[in-house]
């Protein structure tokens, strides 16, 4: 009867050694053990199996039963094991293994992508998950620990974060091309609060900053948004006239190139906030999540669109 139980690493490579060495004392050398400590796990280990492991040869020599070939054969796969073990705990240590997931707001996720795929070329073995969401989403998603990383505007007052600046976020006024405030001529005050505003759903910090510009023009007037689900659908619908908007330029890029939307000049934009990098202040960031945060500030912004 075989006591699996009672086997050891200790008695498996006591058998692996003296095969190396041809000897107890020579085993005894390689463990940095003494003879009868050898001695002894192996009778423990023949014990355990209820077999014979080695026999002496006609010629002196040791050599292997059948069943202490098939116990060295996996010794030696267990070995592979713990040493392939190693190496990943190692990896893993080195924080250049593992998964990250970074929580983006929607703005962001206009150059989230080229972090991303930029991180795969620079951290190969590290596997960024996207996690994208309005201002509000992604802050409940820190609150609720299910992202490593976020980048968004404004760092929230709750819960405390550490914040990392990763770039200036101008916020400007689009319209399509032939609006009547395009073309260079000057707004004023009424011509801007007399125009449809498209906007952004409530939570989405795009929409609390276009708030906050217009209640400070109209001190107290009213004015008309639309409210659209995406920045997307925003764009969409500044370009079929429905309204202007203020976005993040950073969504807009391309419009304003291929001049399917124009800028509108006007007192106080763009509004300039910033990109920040951040985590939660109470949480200690995995040794992958680190890695992942000290390459992306170390890009310098180079993945912001031109």
């Amino acid at each position: 009867m075989i006591h699996q139980k009672a086997i050891t690493l200790k008695q498996l490579r006591a058998l692996s050694a003296i095969m190396t060495a041809g000897n107890l004392t020579g085993a005894a050398n390689l463990l940095n053990v003494t003879t009868p400590a050898v001695s002894t796990q192996l009778k423990s280990l023949e014990a355990n199996f209820g077999e014979k492991m080695m026999l002496r040869g006609p010629d002196g020599k040791v050599q292997l039963t059948a069943i202490g070939a098939a116990v060295l054969a996996a010794t030696k796969q267990i070995e592979n094991s713990l040493t392939n073990c190693f190496q990943e705990i190692n990896a893993l240590n080195s924080g250049k293994v593992g998964h990250v997931v970074l929580g983006v707001v929607s703005t962001a996720k206009y150059f989230a992508s080229t972090i991303v795929v930029q991180a795969q070329n620079a951290l190969p073995d590290i596997d960024v998950s996207l996690f994208v969401g309005n201002r509000a989403a992604i802050i409940d998603a820190l609150q609720g620990k299910k992202i490593d990383l976020a980048i968004m505007g404004r760092p929230p007052r709750n819960p405390p974060v550490t914040a990392h600046m990763l770039g200036e976020n101008p916020h400007v006024l689009v319209a399509r091309p032939d609006h009547v405030m395009a073309g260079g001529c000057d707004v004023t005050p009424d011509d801007l609060l007399a125009q449809t505003f498209l906007s952004r759903e409530s939570g989405s910090g795009t929409r609390i900053l276009m708030e906050r510009f217009l209640d400070d023009l109209a001190d107290g007037s009213d004015y008309k948004t639309i409210e659209l689900e995406s920045n997307e659908t925003i764009k969409q619908a500044v370009m079929a006239g429905m309204g202007i908007a203020i976005l993040s330029r950073h969504t807009v890029t391309a419009e304003l190139a291929t001049r399917r939307l124009v800028q509108i000049d006007f007192p106080g934009l763009p509004i300039t906030r910033h990109w920040f990098l951040l985590h939660r202040q109470d949480r200690q960031l995995p040794r992958v999540a680190q890695s992942f945060a000290d390459f992306l500030l170390g890009l310098d912004g180079a993945y912001f669109p031109a």
